[in-house]
């Protein structure tokens, strides 16, 4: 089985993943995906022989819309899945602004957007096909997650290294999850890989 396939037989055996993906459908955006934690803790646990780790932290829903970029759009939508299920912390962004808080040239997608997040190991995400099947977005690729590995993204390693130490030091990684390990090299600015 490949790791593309891997993270669809994860999320798809996570009955209260599912049906945050079934919530998310249901709010019908375009190009609109759950990532980041979501999936990478999700895949890290699998990988520690663990049950999933409770979807205890923010549910990052990325959707784009060049056409409906006001922050009280997104606003709006994380009230809509407030209303759906007020235990979970929504963050809903919509990646066709996002490129102006985090200084990069305009995002062309979702997909596209996720390359410039700031590990590789976080830049993957799921959505529900109409058929009900998981579809995964992976643009870095998934030998990071699936090798435990914690790397940076080619701009987290130079103009925003100090984020990515924040980030590293913050989320306490390697204290959850024994078995990951640190990059022994940053990856270069990566080619853009399609959704599976």
């Amino acid at each position: 089985m490949d790791n593309n396939s891997k993270v669809q037989a994860i999320i798809s055996d996570d009955p209260v993943r599912w049906r945050l993906l079934e919530l998310v459908r249901s709010l019908n955006l375009p190009d609109c995906w759950i990532g980041a934690g979501f999936v990478r803790n999700a895949v890290w646990d699998y990988l520690h022989g663990r049950d999933s780790s409770p979807v205890s932290t923010d549910v990052d829903v990325i959707w784009f819309d060049t056409q409906r970029c006001s922050p009280e759009e997104d606003e709006a939508l994380e009230a809509a899945l407030r209303s759906l299920d007020p235990t979970v912390i929504w963050s809903v962004k919509n990646q066709a602004r996002m490129h102006v808080q985090n200084g990069d040239e305009p995002y062309l997608s979702t997909t596209d957007a996720m390359r410039y997040w700031p590990e590789t190991a976080t830049a993957v995400a799921v959505r529900l096909r109409e058929e009900g099947t998981c579809e995964v977005a992976a643009p870095l690729g998934l030998d990071d997650l699936f090798g435990l590995i914690i790397r940076p993204t080619w701009r987290f390693t130079t103009a925003k290294k100090a984020i990515y130490q924040d980030r590293f030091k913050s989320k306490n990684w390697m204290a959850i999850w024994p078995l990951l390990t640190l990059a022994s090299a940053p990856l270069p600015h990566a080619p853009y890989v399609k959704a599976t």
